[in-house]
């Protein structure tokens, strides 16, 4: 069952003064690296309950007269073609698109930059995409031996050699479409620059996860450890706070690793550095808002089997790795966290033995759990979301929220007009069907008002189900895991 545990209204409030404290610490100029997604958040929306998905986003709007947006990709992940997994899109895409939800909150986007920048033909031409659209694009480059050879990072061969980025807010918010970007380098350098031209500015770090004051095997962190699984992140006591305070917190490995790199700039530029930790740089307030611990633990549990259970089926697609399994079972171990904690999975799987077809289970808010059994009308997903919709409307389960007058013609052009081998409805063709039949059923039309009950609802389907639903899911905002097998031993899926 849903229960809140985070304090969203507070959390807005205490981090927009953080960082303004922090402006002003540094004489009235901020580079702020942006870690983690800014306006759809939905990892740190499912592992704190209460949390908004736009929250980091409506913080910066308060101050939006003083921000600056600087939008960072990496020229590789260009060149490979890189995706973000929760939507599915190209980074370089992605970064159209964050430039146009940025707009859209009346920010400001300064420039984009590219990083580890060396001459890649499909950066080149993204590069002249974006200046034909009207963005200003800057080059960076990679420094040998990065980040441990701090005398030629700090010369005019290393960050000396990238291009300086004009900007001319208080804040500049440094982000990325992903992890990865090098965005810490690019205030880095930004902070050597500035200084070569004699304006003083400062860096800080906006990383929501891992949360600095819980504990390291607190689930949350142990959550953001799962979700960066593919690079090789690691949670770690901060070595240098520990030192020089005498208190443990938590960080990751690479902010540790460079934490040399920045201390050495800000000797260079001021005779001695503000930070005493990679912990000190921070400004994160979210475990300052968290209300109800056991619910956000009980979130973050979740959150790391669903990633178990995304790792096993992008394996079984060809597209994972048998390594990220690997360390996310280790995180399972360490937090003591087993699968029968998902309710959902025994549900649907058990409904799958009994008829010998693949089945669904959802649980709703009240934690009641729904099944659904594949039928010659519809699949189980379909199949599983009438009847939730039907429950939750607290109608009879001999109902028929769409009758089959309406269910045959749609297969006959799915089949015969569309070549479709597969006639059942997609959950998408579902709805557009309910949507129909509501405009003269009272019972369908009642049903489909419950549709946003759905959202945060877990569930969990025998098979790995088509990538039509799978989104549909997403965008009903239903927490989805699959089974790491296919309907069937075809070698080709849809």
């Amino acid at each position: 069952m849903y229960k809140a545990g985070f304090d969203n209204d507070k959390y807005i409030s205490m981090q927009s003064e953080r960082i303004k404290e922090r402006i002003g610490h540094f004489g009235g100029k901020l580079y702020l690296e942006f870690g983690g997604k800014l306006f759809d958040d939905y990892h740190a929306m499912r592992v704190l309950p209460g949390f908004e998905a736009d929250s980091k986003i409506r913080m910066l709007v308060q101050i939006k007269e003083d921000v600056e947006i600087v939008i960072v990709i990496n020229a590789g992940d260009i060149e490979k073609n890189k995706v973000r997994g929760d939507l599915g899109i190209t980074y370089d895409v992605d970064v159209l698109r964050l430039i146009d939800a940025f707009r859209g909150y009346g920010l400001y986007v300064g420039s984009v930059v590219m990083t580890r920048f060396a001459g890649q033909d499909s950066a080149i031409n993204y590069e002249k995409r974006l200046k034909a659209l009207g963005i200003k694009v800057y080059r960076h480059y990679s420094i040998p031996g990065y980040p441990s050879n701090v005398p030629l990072i700090l010369s005019d061969e290393g960050y000396g050699r990238n291009d300086y980025i004009e900007t001319d807010h208080s804040l500049v918010v440094v982000t990325a479409p992903g992890p990865g970007s090098g965005k810490m380098a690019v205030c880095l350098s930004q902070l050597y620059n500035e200084h070569k031209r004699g304006i003083e500015a400062g860096y800080a770090k906006f990383e929501t996860f891992p949360i600095w004051n819980l504990p390291l095997s607190h689930p949350v962190n142990l959550a953001y450890e799962a979700a960066t699984a593919d690079l090789s992140d690691v949670n770690m006591i901060d070595p240098y706070h520990l030192e020089a305070y005498g208190e443990t917190t938590v960080n990751y490995n690479r902010d540790v690793e460079v934490f040399p790199v920045l201390n050495g700039m800000f000797r260079q530029i001021y005779g001695e550095s503000p930070y005493k930790s990679p912990t000190d740089m921070g400004v994160n307030m979210a475990g300052n808002c968290i209300v109800d611990d056991d619910a956000v633990r009980k979130a973050s549990r979740q959150e790391i089997i669903r990633r178990y259970y995304t790792a096993l089926c992008d394996l079984r697609k060809g597209t994972g790795d048998a390594s990220i399994i690997d360390k996310i079972k280790l995180l399972m171990e360490k937090g003591g966290i087993n699968i029968s904690e998902r309710p959902v999975v025994a549900a649907a799987n058990t409904k799958a033995e009994l008829t010998g077809e693949p089945a669904s289970a959802i649980e709703l808010p009240d934690g009641r759990i729904i099944t659904g059994k594949t039928s010659s009308l519809l699949g189980a997903s379909s199949a599983m979301l009438l009847n939730a919709l039907k429950e939750l409307a607290g109608l009879p389960d001999e109902v028929k929220l769409i009758s089959r007058e309406i269910i045959e013609p749609i297969m006959t052009l799915k089949t015969k007009n569309l070549g479709n081998k597969n006639p059942r409805l997609h959950i998408d063709e579902i709805l557009i069907a309910l949507t129909i039949c509501a405009e003269s059923d009272e019972n369908t039309k009642t049903a489909l008002k419950q549709l946003d009950k759905l959202r945060g609802c877990e569930a969990h389907s025998s098979v790995i189900i088509s990538s039509s639903d799978e989104d549909t899911f997403k965008r009903l905002g239903v927490n989805l895991t699959q089974e790491p097998v296919y309907q069937s031993n075809k070698l080709f899926h849809r």
